[in-house]
């Protein structure tokens, strides 16, 4: 989920309830399509973890692939459209409301991490989250992780206004130095996850996997 701007995220929390209290799913049901095409990374019944999950898209989608998939998301609006969404798919995910720092990080855990669009962090906090990602991922584990370029600001066809939040080749490099970076890709795609985003896009997506 992204930041629609930095004065709203005084009280994020309130914020993304209110981005949530509709009936439709505002980045709509069905997974991301980096997601998707890269998840078979990780082997059957792999135990995952996707950060700030929302409404469940992707949880809930790759629960429905046999995997043990642990979810967060800072809105509890959000996190119990997740849950109605997992028990129509007749699937069980580990839902959490908590926010970036809040997580029950442990070290070590997971065969894979899913971090897709989670633009609302600043700086500071995307640091700590990063850090807290890869520390969280069992050796030879996959993170794969997608976002926006500064050219995004351009289309302000879905993510933050903010600059500061957009990613980088170089800042993703630099960030997870500390895995090898199996893939690493800017591409420009015409996107339609619900009505959060929809259309020309500036994306950049990466694999990693934990030495």
């Amino acid at each position: 989920m992204n930041t629609p701007t930095s004065a709203a995220f005084s009280n994020p929390a309130d914020t993304w309830n209110q981005r949530f209290a509709h009936d439709e799913f505002l980045f709509g049901t069905a997974p991301n399509a980096w997601l998707e095409a890269h998840s078979p990374s990780w082997p059957p019944a792999s135990h995952l973890l996707s950060v700030a999950d929302g409404e469940g898209r992707n949880s809930v989608w790759l629960a429905g692939l046999g995997h043990r998939v642990d979810a967060f998301d800072i809105a509890e609006v959000g996190v119990a459209k997740a849950r109605r969404l997992a028990a129509q798919h007749q699937v069980s995910v580990n839902f959490a409301v908590a926010d970036c720092d809040s997580f029950n990080w442990q070290e070590a855990v997971y065969e894979g991490v899913v971090a897709i669009f989670v633009q609302f962090a600043d700086p500071e906090l995307r640091q700590r989250l990063f850090s807290n990602m890869v520390r969280s991922l069992k050796p030879g584990g996959f993170l794969v992780l997608q976002g926006y370029t500064p050219k995004q600001l351009e289309y302000r066809t879905g993510g933050p206004p903010n600059l500061s939040h957009l990613y980088t080749e170089a800042l993703l490099r630099d960030q997870f130095a500390a895995l090898e970076i199996v893939l690493l890709q800017e591409y420009e795609a015409e996107i339609h996850e619900g009505s959060g985003h929809r259309g020309q896009s500036a994306l950049i997506g990466m694999v990693a996997r934990k030495r």
